[in-house]
């Protein structure tokens, strides 16, 4: 496999991919002990920022497919983090919105989410972090 990345490090779909497996890994030691990944962690705090959005609005913010957002949403209203309703203007829409728990969970493993924030920065240094922000935005 490592061969393979080494011949592929001009592909810069591998290139990347394989960055954000390797920082996914970071985020999803770090939260394993809250119970949620670090995808499921990003969800929660994307639903607490858009306060209680439909889950179309959710996946386009997400820039994920509708369906992938159901499925995500579906396994945290099982763990009692998330609460799903009907919206109040598209009957054929529902709403996600935090529950208790998903609230306290955000706030309790907060401090964690950002120790890998820091890491991150401080192996890129204030420099480089703003750059790839401002190249990743141009993608």
């Amino acid at each position: 496999m490592r061969v393979y990345a080494r011949f592929m490090s001009d592909c810069h779909c591998t290139t990347l991919r394989a960055a954000t497996r390797r920082i996914g890994a970071l985020y999803d030691g770090a939260l394993a002990p809250f119970g949620v990944s670090g995808a499921q962690f990003a969800l929660l705090r994307r639903v607490r920022a858009l306060d209680g959005p439909s889950l179309s609005q959710l996946a386009q913010n997400l820039e994920l497919d509708r369906s992938t957002i159901s499925r995500n949403t579906r396994v945290l209203q099982r763990a009692g983090l998330l609460q799903l309703g009907p919206c109040a203007h598209d009957k054929r829409e529902q709403t996600a919105t935090l529950t208790a728990a998903g609230a306290a969970l955000l706030h309790d493993a907060a401090p964690v989410w950002q120790s890998c924030q820091d890491e991150i920065a401080t192996r890129l240094g204030p420099a480089r972090t703003a750059v790839l922000h401002d190249l990743l935005d141009l993608i």
